[in-house]
């Protein structure tokens, strides 16, 4: 019997004795449907979309508070950063930003939010305390397109998508203090669990790039055909997880030897991912397949596919 199968027993059973098995927060995910203008709301024990949230035209990049009651999302058409309230699962307000942001990043204290502005060249920090942009950084890198802090929140790091390099960003200083070289066409960025190494997934290169975050310098190449888009790490530390748009998988990458360790088929064009707080379950937005596959890590197989709304371009976890 699957994991799955077992959790909707589970659920039946305690429905029987009239209680309701309770489901965690950190089970329910959310997918930024593009195509749809909206945000699937998906229940990772059962495996089911349980609602949705209408956002705008186009929501990209997304971002959830740690308390897990706020998602701000990239309204890309409109240059907006839209505000979600996560209880009453319903658009609240907005944030106007400069041209084309895409992606979204939260820092680990929760009180800023980054979005990476493509068309502007700029980064825009989000203060969460009144939500109202403070600041913009401009990047020195052409057409920024993901951002992501580290995990001590010193540095920004963000792909310039229109190039092969990433900013590094200090965030004291509130400036791009260096521009490194990695791959062509750089997509997403993730951080090593003990925040000591980068991973850049470069679409046009055959290599994954790995950073020392303390130097900002190159470290390895890992060996990678071209079509690398979306990057998650488990958060045990031990596997790195790239999605490749063009073969339609997802590879499993041991985190020390940089050896590769499975490739999961998943739906069409996998992009942006993201891993269950436990590590036991990693979740692919399927572009193309208008889905989101569910991956069992500890055997690297696909657990389930689950129906969205059109275009997903990531998913997210409260």
């Amino acid at each position: 019997m699957s994991r799955f199968s077992r959790l909707v027993l589970l659920l039946t059973v305690a429905l029987a004795f009239g209680t309701t098995a309770p489901v965690s927060a950190e089970t329910i995910v959310y997918s930024t449907d593009e195509g749809a203008g909206s945000v699937s709301i998906i229940d990772a024990e059962k495996g089911e979309v349980i609602g949705s949230i209408a956002v705008g035209d186009k929501p990209r990049g997304a971002a959830i508070t740690p308390d897990g009651r706020t998602m701000y999302v990239s309204d890309q058409p409109n240059n907006a950063l839209v505000v979600i309230d996560l209880e009453q699962r319903k658009r609240v307000s907005s944030i106007r930003l400069s041209s084309s942001p895409e992606g979204v990043a939260i820092s680990a204290d929760g009180k800023w939010i980054v979005v990476a502005n493509e068309e502007a060249n700029t980064v825009s920090f989000i203060d969460t305390a009144d939500n109202t942009e403070k600041f913009q950084v401009a990047t020195q890198g052409e057409n920024p397109e993901r951002a992501q802090f580290s995990p001590d929140g010193k540095w920004l790091y963000v792909t310039a998508e229109n190039g092969a390099e990433v900013d590094v960003i200090d965030t004291a200083q509130r400036k791009s203090i260096k521009l490194v070289t990695v791959g062509v066409h750089p997509r997403d960025i993730a951080f090593s669990a003990d925040g000591k190494r980068v991973f850049v997934a470069c679409q046009d290169s055959e290599f994954m790039a790995v950073l020392d975050a303390t130097t900002h310098e190159s470290l390895a190449r890992v060996p990678f055909r071209k079509g690398g888009v979306g990057l998650a790490v488990n958060p045990d530390g031990k596997t790195v997880y790239i999605s490749n748009r063009t073969d339609n998988t997802v590879t499993a990458i041991d985190a020390s030897s940089l050896k590769i360790l499975a490739e999961v088929p998943v739906g069409k064009r996998p992009w942006n991912m993201a891993a269950s707080r436990d590590g036991k379950l990693l979740f692919v937005a399927n572009g193309k397949s208008n889905s989101v596959t569910i991956i069992d890590t500890a055997t690297n197989t696909v657990a389930r596919e689950v129906p969205v709304g059109a275009t997903p371009w990531g998913v997210f976890l409260r």
